[in-house]
This record gives structure tokens, C-alpha cells and sequence, in this order.
């Protein structure tokens, strides 16, 4: 019975290693085609004459009669511990004074010129052409126009009749990794093609008038920005790609009524409109996080680090840098990165790149993440093989978060940060916003008028 019994164990063991070299060939074979790569991305650059100094915000300021000394002083306040600084920039119609009355075709401007201007430079510089687009994928939130904002795209650059085109619209700042999700899931059905997804936001129509503070945060965080992303899923252009997505998880919370209301659009009882920020949204967030890194990271760390943590949970925390080498945050606002940086264990170095983002373009929305990517590379820091964790929050609430693979070592390109990378980070550690500013909350300024505080807002 021996030599049986040891002839059944050999053919077994030839069996499952046959059956396993099937599953794996078999899932290799299924896949083939539905790997997501990054061609190139462009940020968008505002011209210098949209710049929000501390000049241009005391002058904005200075517009609002419905603001009495109090809230001047919590501007201030929330001005100065916001993480941004003067160079921040703000669209054509807010700098004008026309931040009351917003006007559709101010809004449409602002968005086209994200458009076109990054469109054009990752066609240029990818020698794609526009009728060689299979897919296209826009994420405005906070704009719905008709025509689509595909449809603009799409006229201007005269693309195919047969192009596969969405508009995502209210989908918060984390709508740019919902974009590429879409894609990534389209790529599964369509083999060979080549994708656009453009991730920005709509300013102009946003800026708050009112004086309710859960709203008037807004104004001191979203700035304009954009970025357009180059996706193919073709083999053949493998040696193009810079990144790599190696699985994306998305958590939405909007079935708890708390998470909802957190982060939303919503109207004062002036009529005001603007996006209202809840106290508690740090919470959300954390909760958001903690339930999408549940499943984003068992996908990505060794087992032994995930063995590890289980058995030691109590007393330390997840080593995220045993599968991770770069950290993404979404520079939504200095509490936020500082909150995830705690959570996650994470140090300055880390949390670099979304400091010096959130203080040089301010939070852009949905393509935040794409300029903490940019300052990255601009640094130098990415190299072949190097794994990037992308965690990006939106209203819902949601936290949308991936996982990129470098696919090359040449990443010396130009991007938005070519001409001030070497300024970062900031030697300088005086705040502009209290240095010029912090007048307001001297005690003695109670006695004086808020007319007379709009005045000598104005001429800071």
C-alpha cells in the first residue's frame, strides 16, 4: 500500500500545481487589456494676474458689507492656519468684483481654460492626437452645463462621433479617482483604447457673500486648479507609461446621515450659496479612511506586516512603508493633512508633498492630488518600481484611495512646478496673512465700524 499511497500523493501534488499554473495563466489571460496605465498628466497654471496675495484677499474682503468685526477677526484666524499661501489663485470674475452676481459664462470660461490649456499640452507632448481618443471623462462638481462639458471638448477638438464621453458632476473632491475607476472598469470591456479623464472644479460661481462660518471656509481654502490625465490600457504602449494602477477601493458613506451632511452645497438664509464644512468632518474623514484602508491594504502590504499587526494592534500601528513607498494625501486643508498624517504614522517628509501643495495652489479640489504627484516628481523622489498611495476624501461622504506603480526611471520632466521647486519648501516661516493682517484682532479695533474696517482692509 506504500507505493500506492505515495504515487497518489505525487499525482495529487502534480494536480494542484497543474490547477494552479491554470488559475494563474488563466487569470493572466483574462486580464490581459484591463491594466490601467498613466500616459502623462498637466496642472493647470492660472495666469500671475489671478494671484490671491494678501493684498487681493484684504480687497475681497473689503467688498463684503455684511460682515462685522467678529467675522473679519475669524477670517483672519482661518486665513492664517490654512496652510496657504500668496500664491494662490483665484478666477477672472472674483478678482473684478463680480463675486455676487456670478454670471454662467464667467463659470464656463473658468473651466475651459483648464480645459484647453492642459489638453493641449498632453497632445502635444504624448504626439496623441485628439481623434485617437477612445474615452473621455470630465468631473466638475459644482458646474452642470448644457451643452455637456464633454461636448465642449469634444466640439473643440473636433473629436470622434463614436467617443465614449461622461460627465460626472457633485461628486466632491475626491471625484478625480471615481473618474479613473470609471475608466479602469471601461478598459475591462475595451481592449486597445486610449482614455481622457480632465478633473476640475467650478470657482466662480462658489465664492461666499454671506457671514455664516461653517461656509465662509470655503472661500479660505478652494482655489482654481485643474489637471488632465492620459490613460491606455494597450500593451503596446506599455513603454510609454509613467504609472501603473495596481487597485483602487472606494468607500462611500452616505447612507449615515452625519457622514452626509458634513461636507455639502448649501444656501444661508440670505440665498447665499457656497459649500458648507462641518466640525465634525475630521471625524468623518478618519471613519471614511479607516473602512477604505480596511480593504485598500491587505491588497498591498506583506502578509507578515498585516500577521504582525494583528497580533501587536493594541500597541503599535500598521507600517504602511512596507508596501508603500510615497504617500499622496489630498491637500484639502492643513487639519486634514495633519489628522491623516497622525493616523497613519506618517512623518514630514511624507506629508511634504501635501503641505507645500495646499500652501502653493490651495485646495483645487478633485486635482489636488494630481500637484502633490507633480511636486513629487519634481523633488525627484520617484523612482522605477516605487509604489504611490493616493488617499483623496470628497462629500458624501466619501474616501476614494489607490494604489500607483512608477513604471519608469526617466521622470525628469517639466511640470507645474519647473520654475519654483527650488523655493520649496519655504525657508521663510512668517505668515503673511498675520503679518499684514493680524491688526484685526487687537482689542482696541472693537470701537471702530465695520465700514471703517473695510476701508483699512482695502488698503493693506
Amino acid at each position: 500500500m506504500a507505493p500506492f499511497a505515495m504515487e497518489l500523493l505525487a499525482a495529487s501534488m502534480i494536480l494542484f500545481m497543474i490547477s494552479y499554473v491554470s488559475f494563474w495563466l488563466t487569470k493572466l489571460v483574462f486580464r490581459r487589456g484591463e491594466t490601467c496605465y498613466v500616459i502623462d498628466y498637466e496642472c493647470y497654471m492660472a495666469p500671475k494676474e489671478r494671484k490671491l496675495d494678501t493684498h487681493q484677499c484684504a480687497k475681497i474682503v473689503s467688498r463684503n458689507k455684511n460682515l462685522c468685526i467678529e467675522d473679519h477677526r475669524f477670517l483672519v484666524r482661518t486665513m492664517v492656519n490654512s496652510g496657504l499661501g500668496e500664491e494662490t489663485y483665484c478666477p477672472k470674475s472674483i478678482i473684478m468684483g463680480e463675486e455676487e452676481h456670478p454670471k454662467l459664462v464667467d463659470s464656463v470660461s473658468e473651466i475651459e481654460a483648464v480645459f484647453y490649456d492642459t489638453l493641449d499640452r498632453i497632445f502635444a507632448r504624448s504626439k496623441i492626437l485628439p481623434s485617437q481618443v477612445d474615452i473621455l471623462v470630465v468631473n466638475v462638481s459644482l458646474l452642470s452645463a448644457v451643452p455637456s462639458l464633454t461636448s465642449r471638448i469634444i466640439n473643440h477638438y473636433n473629436m470622434r462621433s463614436d467617443i465614449k464621453s461622461f460627465n460626472l458632476s457633485g461628486m466632491g473632491c475626491s471625484a478625480s479617482l471615481i473618474s479613473v475607476d470609471l475608466v479602469q472598469h471601461l478598459f475591462k470591456a475595451h481592449k486597445k483604447k486610449i482614455a481622457i479623464v480632465v478633473s476640475t472644479e467650478s470657482m466662480s460661481s462658489q465664492w461666499y457673500s454671506g457671514r455664516e462660518r461653517s461656509m465662509m471656509i470655503s472661500n479660505c481654502l478652494f482655489r482654481v486648479g485643474g489637471c488632465s490625465m492620459l490613460l491606455t490600457n494597450d500593451s503596446a504602449r506599455k513603454n510609454q507609461a509613467i504609472l501603473k494602477l495596481k487597485c483602487l477601493v472606494r468607500t462611500n458613506l452616505a447612507s449615515d446621515d452625519e457622514a452626509f451632511h458634513c461636507c455639502k452645497q448649501s444656501e444661508d438664509a440670505q440665498g447665499y450659496k457656497a459649500i458648507y464644512l462641518s466640525k465634525i468632518l475630521k471625524t468623518i474623514a478618519a471613519r471614511a479612511l479607516t473602512k477604505n484602508l480596511t480593504v485598500l491594504l491587505p491588497k498591498v502590504l506583506p502578509l507578515w506586516e498585516i500577521i504582525r499587526y494583528l497580533l501587536f494592534k493594541s500597541s503599535s500601528k500598521i507600517n504602511l512603508k512596507t508596501g508603500i513607498n510615497h504617500f499622496c494625501l489630498h491637500p484639502g486643508g492643513r487639519a486634514v493633512i495633519d489628522e491623516v498624517g497622525e493616523n497613519l504614522g506618517l512623518n514630514e517628509y511624507d506629508l511634504e508633498p501635501a503641505r507645500m501643495t495646499l500652501h502653493r495652489f490651495g485646495n483645487t479640489s478633485s486635482a489636488g492630488l494630481w500637484y502633490v504627484l507633480a511636486y513629487m516628481e519634481a523633488k525627484k523622489r520617484l523612482k522605477k518600481g516605487d509604489r504611490i498611495l493616493m488617499i483623496s476624501f470628497g462629500a458624501g461622504f466619501k474616501s476614494n484611495n489607490c494604489i500607483w506603480e512608477v513604471m519608469t526611471s526617466d521622470l525628469d520632466r517639466t511640470n507645474v512646478w519647473k520654475d519654483m521647486i527650488e523655493n520649496y519648501p519655504p525657508k521663510m516661516t512668517i505668515n503673511p496673512y498675520l503679518e499684514k493682517l493680524g491688526w484685526i484682532n487687537d482689542k482696541a479695533m472693537d470701537f471702530v465700524t465695520p465700514e471703517d474696517i473695510s476701508k483699512m482692509f482695502a488698503r493693506c
